[in-house]
């Protein structure tokens, strides 16, 4: 369908990557992976036709259209949510209104055998055959299904966009390309601002649309679940295998262990055929002998081994101080914004040491119960904290909060105190940031950066109770591992509000549950707590 050709990349003299060919067909979900830096997000913006390649292109069929979601966007303040959405049918109601137009001018002129005339009369025809072959489609009826589905309510319709946080901005966005019906859809971290529902109804989509897709995310379970094929972005290469990605981690393993293997043979021969050369390469009898080794070592094609990124988070969080039995507990507890009914009635207990996850859709309440603990808004009921509960929080949009004109030392620096300012670079350099890298300014960093940056202000004093929201955005596969393995060895109390399932998956025991208005506890992990869900979803369509 659509064909990748010879591309390559150059800039500042660095090669991101060369002769890259493939091709996408009809259908393929294809999951596009790589480290940070590999040039995933370079090779998808090339794909829309938003940068251009050194060499090389991309062929697209005239009759095929491409829709692209980017990681960061904005949309038009002026337009209300609805309006905003339909904007994806903006160039159907643009030839309605040539249309109209043409044949408004028609009925006033009076020059019937003009050339002019004609060119009118041949260009409503063309359009007015293009306008009728489009299925006459309920416009207004797709776009209420898609902005429902991706989490907004009826009464957000006629809101303006500039009343909405950036994520929910990014669900317009993707809304308005899913009514595109677009023949290839390409997603950047698409997952990022989503919640679990939303999350679960876009794999729907994207597995029941019959339409090509790549995605780049670092939700594996995302992943998991919507790809069948695989791409790999390594050395300015691509690797590409017809499997998901839980699969291709498995043959990308063999694939190494193989060209190590055959690296060190091919080392070793090099290394006897040099010794054979050295030694007898004034030995008359052995001139021939001597003059053909050299020709098949200048000839020889060297095995490369694909780079590790060996470069890897060094997280332990410190031993937390003791704290009560109960770090917090809430009785009865409400919570409105004037007429706005978030939630009402709930009633937690959190004892020591649990990990439990806040999840629900954006705007039930998780959020909110949160500041709630952190004593930042008021409320009506009980909320009561342990005796002497630290609270450790990373807010969703703490990497938004740093200063853009310190660097990445200055941010530290500026904070830390006591004897942790003599171990500044050491704490950095165990979030990967080295050499050069302190003295970035935050300005330039990328979002994954900027979320290790703010986080080790976790680590600056101990605490007992963490309270994180959304940590994993813009964290890679690898850094959400070890972040997690830290969290489980962390010995204090843990609330995560997050909807990376397999981020939640085996960390935390208990799940609060945000919907309705209501917070309801479930006494199982993630994957049990979901599998439930569907359960109890049946039976409620089943009563309806």
């Amino acid at each position: 369908m659509i064909s990748v050709d010879g591309l390559a990349v150059e800039f500042g003299g660095t090669t991101l990557f060369k002769d890259i060919s493939f091709v996408i067909n009809e259908k393929d979900r294809i999951a596009l992976m790589g480290k940070n830096g590999a040039g995933k997000s370079t090779l998808l913006k090339i794909i829309a036709g938003e940068k251009t390649a050194t060499k090389g292109g991309v062929s697209t069929p005239k009759d095929k259209v491409v829709a692209y979601l980017p990681q960061h966007l904005m949309t038009d303040n002026s337009r209300t949510v609805f309006d905003e959405a339909s904007q994806a049918f903006s160039h159907i109601f643009e030839m309605e209104s040539r249309i109209a137009h043409l044949n408004k001018e028609l009925e006033t002129r009076t020059d019937y055998e003009s050339e002019e005339y004609y060119k009118i009369i041949e260009e409503v025809s063309a359009l007015s055959e293009k306008f009728y072959s489009i299925e006459d489609s309920n416009f207004d009826g797709e776009v209420e299904k898609i902005l429902l589905g991706l989490g907004f309510l009826r009464d957000d319709f006629g809101r303006s966009t500039s009343e909405f946080s950036g994520g929910w901005r990014m669900r317009i966005e993707l809304a308005k390309i899913l009514l595109q019906n677009p023949d290839l859809i390409l997603l950047d971290e698409p997952t990022n601002h989503l919640d679990i529902e939303s999350i679960q109804w876009l794999e729907n989509f994207l597995m029941d649309c019959g339409k090509a897709v790549i995605v780049i995310s670092h939700d594996r379970a995302f992943v998991d679940n919507i790809t069948t094929r695989t791409i790999e972005v390594t050395m300015g290469r691509i690797y590409d295998y017809k499997v998901s990605y839980s699969d291709y981690l498995i043959l990308r393993k063999d694939r190494r262990l193989h060209q190590q293997k055959a690296y060190e043979e091919q080392q070793k021969m090099i290394a006897e055929n040099q010794q054979f050369i050295e030694r007898f390469k004034g030995t008359y009898s052995k001139t021939l002998q001597v003059q053909s080794r050299v020709k098949m070592l200048e000839k020889l094609v060297l095995v490369e081994v694909d780079e590790v990124d060996s470069s890897a988070l060094r997280l332990k969080f410190p031993p937390s101080p003791r704290a009560g039995s109960y770090p917090v507990v809430t009785e009865g507890l409400s919570k409105s914004y004037d007429e706005n009914l978030i939630f009402k009635d709930a009633s937690i207990t959190i004892e020591r040491g649990e990990k439990v996850a806040f999840v629900g859709r954006n705007g039930e309440g998780k959020s909110t119960l949160v500041k709630a603990i952190m004593g930042e808004i008021d409320y009506s009921g009980v909320l009561n904290l342990g005796h002497n509960v630290q609270i450790g929080y990373f807010a969703q949009n703490e990497a938004s909060l740093l200063d853009e004109e310190l660097t990445v030392f200055q941010t530290i620096d500026d904070i830390a105190v006591g004897d942790v300012r003599t171990k500044i670079k050491d704490m950095l350099g165990a979030f990967m940031f080295s050499g050069d890298d302190i003295t970035k300014k935050v300005k330039v960093l990328s979002g994954g950066e900027k979320t290790r940056l703010a986080m080790i202000k976790l680590l600056l004093e101990p605490v007992n109770l963490l309270i994180l929201d959304e940590p994993t955005n813009h964290l890679d596969m690898k850094t959400k591992d070890i972040l997690k393995d830290a969290l489980i060895n962390y010995d204090g109390t843990l609330i995560l509000v997050s909807h990376d399932r397999d981020f939640l998956d085996g960390l935390v025991s208990k799940v609060y549950e945000f919907g309705n208005k209501r917070v309801k506890e479930h006494l199982c992990g993630i994957s049990e707590f979901l599998e439930n869900k569907k359960m109890e979803n049946l039976k409620d369509l089943e009563r309806k």
